[in-house]
C-alpha cells in the first residue's frame, strides 16, 4: 500500500478529521445472519462483534445516541430491488426471521433506534439522519458488517449528510480480508477516519469537543 499511499497523499487525499461535538454510535447489520459463516458471515466479523461490545457499553454509560440497522425484506417480496437481485439470499431476511435479528450480545436497549433497510446504506430511505441530527450528533462512530458493503455505503452517506464518520477498524468486519482492507484504505482517503477504538477512547470519554 506504500505506493498507493504516496499517490493519494501527493494528490491531497487523506486529510485528518478531529472528533467534534456530540458523539453517536451506529452499528450496521450485526445480525445473526452476518455472524454465521454458513450464511453471510465469516472472515473477521465474529471478532468485530466481540470488540463492539465494549464500545456499546461505553456509549450507554456516557449517554451517546445509539442506532442499529438490519436488512429486512417484506414477507411477500413486494420490495424486491436491485440489491436483492444481485444477492438473492438476502431477500430471505424477513422481519420474523432469526437471521435478521440483531445478535444477542449487541441487542438494542430502550431508546436506541433500529432502522430496517433493503439497501446497503443505513441512511437511504430511513429516518437515521434526522434522528441523529435531532440529538445534535456531529461525530458518528461506526461499527458493523460488512466493511466493503453496508458499512462503506453508510459511511459515504454519513459524510454526505454532514456527520464526521469515525470507522472503528477493530469493530468492522468482512467475509474476506482483501475487500475489508481496500475499503478501510478508501474510507480513510476520502470519507472519514479509520482508527481502532482504543486509539479514540481517551478523547471520546473526555466529553464533547466544540
Amino acid at each position: 500500500m506504500a505506493a498507493e499511499q504516496d499517490v493519494y497523499s501527493r494528490q491531497g487525499f487523506g486529510s485528518r478529521l478531529e472528533v467534534k461535538g456530540r458523539v453517536g454510535l451506529l452499528i450496521v447489520d450485526f445480525v445473526n445472519g452476518f455472524a454465521d459463516p454458513a450464511a453471510f458471515g465469516g472472515g473477521n466479523i465474529a471478532a468485530a462483534i466481540a470488540n463492539t461490545r465494549q464500545v456499546l457499553a461505553d456509549a450507554r454509560k456516557h449517554g451517546w445516541p445509539v442506532a442499529h440497522s438490519r436488512i429486512v425484506f417484506a414477507d411477500d417480496d413486494a420490495d424486491l430491488n436491485i440489491f436483492g437481485l444481485k444477492v438473492p439470499p438476502l431477500t430471505a431476511l424477513k422481519q420474523a426471521d432469526a437471521a435478521s435479528a440483531i445478535v444477542d450480545e449487541l441487542a438494542p436497549a430502550k431508546g436506541e433506534l433500529v432502522v430496517s433497510k433493503t439497501v446497503p446504506s443505513a441512511f437511504f430511505g430511513t429516518n437515521l439522519s434526522a434522528w441523529l441530527a435531532q440529538r445534535a450528533v456531529q461525530t458518528l462512530l461506526i461499527a458493523g458488517a460488512t466493511t466493503s458493503g453496508c458499512v462503506r455505503a453508510s459511511v459515504v452517506d454519513a459524510m454526505s449528510f454532514g456527520f464526521r464518520p469515525f470507522v472503528l477498524e477493530d469493530c468492522v468486519g468482512d467475509r474476506a480480508q482483501a475487500p475489508h482492507d481496500a475499503s478501510l484504505f478508501d474510507i480513510q482517503q476520502k470519507y472519514g477516519e479509520v482508527l481502532a477504538y482504543s486509539a479514540l477512547q481517551t478523547q471520546l470519554l473526555a466529553g464533547p469537543v466544540d
